[in-house]
């Protein structure tokens, strides 16, 4: 993974300014995390489960709301999953193509849960016009199309010269975008660096360097996990939300 970051704007830096205070606190939750996780007299419904008031504060970043074209469920469910991905990463791809399904179908659309999506384009200039590309589709109501067409097709390897702008323009047709002319546009604006920008600082400022990474009610869970982990996570933030944790 490339280590190379470019220079971020003004606005980019004060969101970093606004979530630094959070970032010690959360990698050393995200390796508590993955310590529970590891041992073996450990689960990981008791990891989820665990109060801390980091987890709360980190649960603001929820942004719940009901306009998201890049969300999908309820604003008002009980347990938000903020994903943090890349449409050149290989473990994003076996989450999005064989777990997350399986969690829309149990949790989304019983509404216990929302998926908020944050493009966090790590792999270089074709991850950033992939998001850029998917947020140009979220405008047209088809970034859930568009992201499994992506998901689909897009190469193994990184970087080999697929996920270029026509070529994510043909993908947004077969997503069924109804204007390409828009889409191209939009692709191209400056609203769409700005929104990937957005959600790329809001992954760093939580020191996530890898995809895809997770915050569940606040709670870091990283990598596509198997699913049974997922649920167990979700069913205890979904829990603690309506007041019968243990």
């Amino acid at each position: 993974m490339s280590k190379t970051r470019k220079k971020r704007p003004s606005g980019t830096r004060k969101m970093f300014a606004g979530l630094a205070l959070f970032a010690a606190a959360c990698l050393l939750a995200i390796a508590g995390f993955q310590m529970l996780g590891g041992e073996k007299k450990s689960t990981p419904e008791a990891a989820a489960a665990t109060t801390n008031p980091m987890f709360a504060e980190l649960a603001k970043l929820a942004r719940r709301d009901a306009g998201d074209p890049l969300a999908l469920g309820r604003a008002d469910a009980p347990v938000v999953m903020i994903e943090y991905s890349d449409f050149q990463c290989s473990f994003c791809r076996t989450f999005g193509r064989t777990i997350e399904p399986k969690l829309i179908a149990k949790y989304v659309d019983q509404g216990v849960l929302r998926i908020e999506w944050r493009n966090f384009p790590i792999f270089g200039a074709e991850s950033e016009n992939a998001a850029r590309a998917a947020w140009a589709a979220a405008q047209q109501g088809r970034f859930r199309e568009f992201h499994d067409t992506v998901q689909a097709n897009a190469p193994e390897k990184k970087n080999t010269g697929v996920l270029t702008p026509d070529r994510l323009a043909e993908f947004a047709e077969q997503a069924g975008v109804p204007d390409i002319a828009k889409f191209r546009a939009d692709q191209d604006s400056p609203a769409a660096t700005a929104a990937v920008q957005r959600d790329a600082a809001e992954a760093y400022s939580l020191g996530a360097s890898s995809t895809p990474t997770f915050l569940v009610n606040g709670r870091p869970v990283l990598g596509a996990q198997p699913i049974e982990q997922f649920a167990a996570v979700i069913e205890a933030a979904a829990n603690i939300a309506s007041g019968h944790a243990e």
